[in-house]
């Protein structure tokens, strides 16, 4: 090999080295809430921050680098991914009246679009987890903590929402969402969680 040649190929090998060979790409979508988030991408000593929606880093041999994409961008690149994603999770809480295994007037308005929401999932994993405020003992408060989740199950049931995708619990008086003294009738505690996933 002549001179020429060898330096021709090392300074080809050199420029080589020096491009970044891209590895893929991470693009911060918005929250559906419209809240702040943010994610650090890292590969290897070097880091690049994406806080705003549809910042982006492009991963490469050499590290990321910071880039941007739009929503029309995200939607061709990622469109089939997306469609594919399930739904978030969500939490509603139903009430009851006190002492007893039925719904206050609003929770009965509002059962309604909480069986919407579960019925817009293809199969949904329901978990419903019954509350009892702190007046009576746990002999009681356990089986009426139950008796309320169980009466959500059968209204979810008796609406076509199938009984094997539903999980029953009952915590009695053990999980207050207000601190109360023994023996205290808070409405806010004497209620159902429903998760649905």
């Amino acid at each position: 090999m002549t001179p020429d040649v060898r330096w021709t190929a090392l300074i080809l090998a050199a420029g080589l080295a020096g491009c970044a060979t891209k590895q893929g790409e991470v693009v911060l979508l918005p929250d559906a809430a419209g809240a702040k988030t943010a994610v650090t991408v890292t590969q290897g000593d070097k880091t690049v921050v994406l806080d705003q929606p549809y910042a982006a880093a492009t991963l490469t041999s050499r590290g990321p680098e910071p880039a941007r994409a739009d929503a029309a961008q995200v939607q061709a690149r990622y469109g089939s991914a997306l469609a594919a994603r399930p739904l978030p999770p969500l939490q509603f809480t139903l009430y009851f009246v006190e002492g007893k295994d039925e719904f206050t007037d609003d929770s009965r308005r509002a059962f309604d679009g909480v069986l919407a929401e579960i019925a817009r999932r293809p199969v949904p994993d329901v978990r419903v987890v019954g509350h009892t405020d702190t007046v009576g003992s746990d002999a009681v408060n356990d089986p009426l903590s139950r008796q309320r989740a169980e009466v959500v199950r059968r209204a979810l049931v008796d609406k076509g929402i199938r009984a094997q995708d539903i999980t029953v619990v009952g915590r009695g008086e053990r999980e207050p969402v207000v601190l109360t003294a023994d023996n205290v009738a808070e409405p806010r505690n004497r209620r159902v969680e429903i998760f649905v996933r």
